[in-house]
């Protein structure tokens, strides 16, 4: 069991967002999805993050919303600007805001409880393709702004850690170049000094 775990992990790779495809998850899927993504590490049990889901029509304002605060930033936008902003929600029938929503704590800090979110949106994306269906996270440009969090629905306080895209796809997406493991791997050699850096 655990070699097959071993060899799903191996295999994850992002799907082309254009590519996600109806049908998305079912309600009870999605439901298993969010289960699973929040059993992670959670110093404190603060449960720091939350979802939001956009599907549906919601989509669609959303992204009129984006190509409008995009028109404000940027002046007048043509024809495949906007569509870029006006599509950025409807591309993929499902999107999933992984949300962090850090909690006052003594004990636990803020940096720590957004490493908590991150840690929940993979597992969302784990869970997702468990399921059999494609998923891609993204931040973008409008998660950096005050007013693109309040448009996506964010309170003042929270931060976007992503939004995970989902729908069916063939999972025939090529692989990437991954990291050489043997060059981000060293062996505890005392404190670190100023010659480490050259």
């Amino acid at each position: 069991m655990y070699h097959s775990v071993i060899e799903f992990l191996l295999a994850r790779r992002s799907a082309p967002i254009h590519e996600l495809k109806d049908p998305a998850p079912s309600d009870a899927e999605l439901e298993t999805i969010l289960r699973v993504a929040t059993r992670v590490p959670d110093h404190g049990q603060l449960a720091p993050w939350r979802f939001i889901i956009y599907r549906g029509d919601s989509r669609v304002e959303v992204g009129r919303m984006l190509a409008e605060l995009a028109e404000r930033r940027e002046g007048p936008l043509s024809d495949a600007r906007r569509e870029q902003e006006f599509t950025r929600f409807s591309r993929a029938s499902l999107v999933v805001g992984v949300i962090s929503s850090p909690k006052e704590s003594i004990k636990v800090p803020e940096w720590e409880m957004f490493l908590s979110g991150g840690m929940v949106a993979l597992n969302l994306i784990h869970a997702a393709n468990a399921l059999g269906y494609g998923t891609n996270l993204i931040t973008n440009w409008y998660s950096d702004l005050e007013e693109g969090r309040r448009i996506l629905g964010l309170a003042p306080h929270e931060r976007v850690i992503g939004f995970v895209h989902i729908g069916s796809h063939p999972r025939n997406t090529p692989d990437r170049p991954r990291p050489d493991i043997r060059a981000l791997v060293s062996e505890y050699a005392g404190p670190w000094k100023a010659e480490q850096a050259t």
